[in-house]
């Protein structure tokens, strides 16, 4: 939840570039992000790597219909940030299909994301509180009046349900960790075929 055209990260560049290694920074080649290519990273991050066609669906999940990722436009964004110096790329095989290329993201990418939502994590938060206050007002008032205390009754119960789901599923990647039974790496939870060997994470499954 990323507001403005372009999130600015010149500041934060550096600003790390004094704390940590500065040559890991070089290869980027642009300190301005727009806050969907922002969310991309976001999403790559809390799944450690992901292919395109798996992007899209984590993002299409995630925005829950409000908005669809396409391949026309996700595609031409990740070999953007790729040639930024934000994502880096390799190919691995699976069983079934095609090798595919998969992302992830470079030392900077990754040290960049986790300062910059590390700086900014209280204020999204707050964000995210009176933006639910002001579409649970709007929704109710969208009603009748004799309507509008049973309406109030329903939000409180889904927001507290929200809520419940939020804290159950945080943090993702610590709770939900999927292990490759071919070469034991780790990997995240929307990727079908580990990115290391190619060993389809659901053979159990499969064969029963």
């Amino acid at each position: 939840m990323w507001l403005g055209k372009f999130l600015d990260l010149e500041d934060d560049i550096e600003e790390l570039r004094s704390r940590i290694k500065k040559e890991i920074f070089n290869n980027l080649h642009k300190s301005k992000l727009t806050p969907l290519e922002f969310t991309i990273i976001e999403t790559i991050f809390n799944s450690k790597q992901l292919s395109g066609y798996d992007l899209i669906k984590n993002l299409n999940r995630s925005f829950a219909g409000t908005w669809e990722a396409q391949s026309g436009t996700i595609y031409p964004i990740l070999r953007k940030l790729e040639k930024d110096g934000f994502l880096k790329a390799q190919k691995v095989k699976s069983p079934i299909g095609p090798i595919k290329k998969v992302y992830s993201l470079t030392e900077a990418g990754d040290e960049l994301l986790k300062y910059k939502v590390n700086k900014n994590y209280y204020d999204q938060l707050k964000f995210v509180e009176n933006f639910l206050v002001e579409l649970s007002s709007i929704f109710i008032r969208s009603f009748p009046s004799k309507e509008q205390k049973q309406k109030i009754s329903e939000i409180q119960k889904a927001l507290n349900e929200t809520l419940k789901n939020v804290m159950h599923n945080i943090p993702p990647t610590l709770e939900f960790k999927t292990m490759c039974n071919n070469c034991e790496a780790e990997i995240g939870r929307e990727v079908a075929y580990c990115p290391q060997c190619g060993e389809s994470l659901f053979i159990e499954k499969e064969n029963e």
